[in-house]
């Protein structure tokens, strides 16, 4: 299972403890909504998703357009201090890294049967409200998502509040088959329990960053991250 998630202590002096105020919204808040950041050796701001690099940090609300305005308002290096550059291509850069947590994440959660694939399965999963979320390939058939979606909007009917089962469409086949590998997916499902609920926390967090900007395609070369 990964690693619990540490707080660090010695981030800008934001008016709350541990700096968990963003830095361009001037909002605080919990820290899953929130991606810290912190300068490398040499002066690059770099995303620190784990929480755990040290040096002085900064933190910024989790969506693309906040951390666009960070860049644009050169944001970064007042809240740290120091000479920082911070360019465009940092806010295509966490969405690339929250992208490999999530994947990183689902193989966690096949291998502790939290997670599995196939549309028959992920049919199967919803009817039994074992299913916690459901994931399609973005080219996936329009049909096998509506059947899956029938049953998700089926079962809401018996589920108190009628809350329908969470859905997810991030990843082209193509982009899955260099996050995943043999992994890969059509049509999948996160299942009840500490690795599903960890697929479904940082789908929500990569969903909530890119907000209405198109997805960006995840390069087959960046690999997983380590857990």
């Amino acid at each position: 299972m990964p690693v619990e998630e540490t707080e660090t202590t010695d981030d800008a002096d934001e008016g709350e403890v541990n700096g968990r105020m963003c830095i361009v919204t001037r909002q605080s808040g919990e820290t899953d909504g929130l991606i810290r950041f912190v300068a490398d050796p040499a002066g690059r701001v770099v995303a620190d998703l784990k929480k755990q690099l040290p040096g002085r940090g900064c933190w910024v609300t989790a969506e693309r357009a906040i951390v666009e305005k960070a860049i644009a308002k050169k944001a970064f290096a007042r809240a740290l201090k120091r000479d920082a550059s911070a360019g465009p291509e940092l806010a295509d850069d966490v969405d690339r890294l929250l992208a490999l947590q999530l994947a990183g994440m689902m193989n966690l959660a096949r291998k502790a049967g939290q997670f599995i694939s196939g549309a028959s399965k992920v049919d199967q999963a919803v009817r039994s409200l074992a299913a916690l979320a459901t994931f399609h390939a973005v080219d996936a058939a329009a049909d096998g998502v509506r059947k899956i979606d029938q049953a998700r909007k089926a079962m809401s009917f018996v589920v108190e509040g009628g809350q329908e089962i969470r859905s997810f469409r991030f990843f082209t086949e193509a982009e899955m088959d260099g996050l995943l590998g043999q992994n890969a997916f059509i049509h999948a499902a996160a299942l009840a329990g500490q690795a599903g609920e960890g697929v479904v926390k940082r789908a929500n967090m990569l969903e909530k960053y890119r907000g209405t900007v198109p997805a960006r395609a995840v390069g087959a070369e960046t690999g997983l991250p380590t857990q």
